[in-house]
C-alpha cells in the first residue's frame, strides 16, 4: 500500500513503469478491471483514451472541489496498492488478474456493491507478475471515502484467500518434509519479521509514513526535505519487508527434483525490473 497522492499522473506512470504518453492507449491485457460506472459515465469507447486521459479521469472527482478532503484536512485522494506474485508462481490469465483486482477493491473498501456514487478506480497489469490498483477516494457526490480500519490486515487476509483459491504460493503454507528444521525455523522467523500487517517492521513503517504525510506540506523547506527523506525510508522499509517475505517463500519451497540425464533446461522468465515514475511526454 503506497502513500496517497494528489495527482494520478505520476502514480499511473509508476504503475506502468514508463512515462504517460498521448500516443499510448491501454490494451485489453493491460486494463484488467475498473469501477462499475465507467461505461455509463464515459460511453462505450474508453479504450480510445490515452494514458494521460485515464489519469485525468481518475483525477476529475477531486478537481473543482476545494472542500473535498478527509477528516485530517488531507486532499491527497489518489490511493494505490500493488499486488505481486511470489517468485516461482505460475503466470496468470487476464480473467484471474481481473478477479484479483475486484476482490482487492472490495477488501480495500473502495468498491461498495450498489453504491452509485462510489469511487473511480482502475486496475492495470502492466509489469510482469504485478497488478496495480489506483483509485480516487473522493466519491462522485464530493464526499470522502474513508478507508476501513485494519486495512493492511484486510488486504493480507484477502491475499491469503486468493493464494488458496488460485493455487498460488503462500508464505503461510505448512512446511514440507524436504525442509530441514533449521531452515523451517528461519523461514518462519523471516515471515514473521516481514509480515506487512503485524511484523516488527510494519509498526515502524506505519510511524514513518504517518510522519511523512504530516510534514510533507510544512511551510519550512528543511521540514519538507525531512518529510521526503521519511517517504524514501518508508519505501525502503516496504522493500525490505517484501525481500524478507520472498526469501522466506524461497526457503519454504521444496527442493526441485534433479533433471533427467540429457534433458533440455527451460529458461525461466526474467524478474520484473523495478522502474520509477518518469515525467509525462
Amino acid at each position: 500500500m503506497h502513500a496517497r497522492a494528489d495527482d494520478a499522473g505520476p502514480v499511473l506512470s509508476e504503475a506502468l513503469g514508463r512515462s504517460l504518453s498521448v500516443k499510448e492507449r491501454f490494451t485489453g491485457a493491460t486494463l484488467v478491471a475498473w469501477w462499475p460506472g465507467l461505461e455509463a459515465y464515459a460511453g462505450p469507447e474508453p479504450s480510445y483514451w490515452t494514458t494521460p486521459e485515464w489519469a485525468e479521469h481518475l483525477d476529475e472527482p477531486l478537481l473543482g472541489r476545494p472542500g473535498a478532503e478527509n477528516a485530517e484536512e488531507d486532499r491527497r485522494a489518489i490511493f494505490r496498492i500493488d499486488v505481486r506474485l511470489a517468485p516461482g508462481d505460475r503466470e496468470l490469465t487476464r480473467p484471474e488478474w481481473s478477479e484479483i483486482a475486484y476482490r482487492f477493491a472490495r477488501a480495500a473498501g473502495i468498491a461498495v456493491p450498489g453504491d452509485e456514487q462510489d469511487c473511480r478506480w482502475i486496475a492495470v497489469q502492466a509489469q510482469p507478475g504485478r497488478l496495480d490498483l489506483i483509485a480516487n477516494l473522493v466519491r462522485h457526490d464530493g464526499s470522502w471515502r474513508p478507508l476501513p480500519s485494519g486495512l493492511l490486515g484486510r488486504l493480507a487476509g484477502e491475499a491469503r484467500r486468493l493464494e488458496g483459491d488460485l493455487g498460488l504460493i503462500s508464505p503461510q503454507r505448512p512446511a514440507t518434509p524436504g525442509v530441514t528444521g533449521a531452515v523451517e525455523r528461519a523461514a518462519m522467523l523471516l515471515t514473521q519479521v516481514g509480515d506487512e500487517t503485524s511484523g516488527p517492521l510494519a509498526g515502524a513503517r506505519d510511524v514513518v509514513e504517518h510522519l511523512a504525510q504530516r510534514l510533507v506540506g510544512h511551510p519550512q523547506a528543511h521540514v519538507r526535505e525531512a518529510a521526503h527523506r521519511l517517504e524514501w525510508t518508508a519505501r525502503r522499509l516496504r522493500d525490505l519487508q517484501q525481500d524478507l517475505t520472498t526469501t522466506a517463500t524461497a526457503l519454504s519451497r521444496p527442493p526441485a527434483a534433479s533433471p533427467p540425464a540429457l534433458a533440455l533446461s527451460v529458461p525461466t522468465r526474467p524478474a520484473a525490473a523495478r522502474t520509477g515514475a518518469r515525467t509525462m511526454t
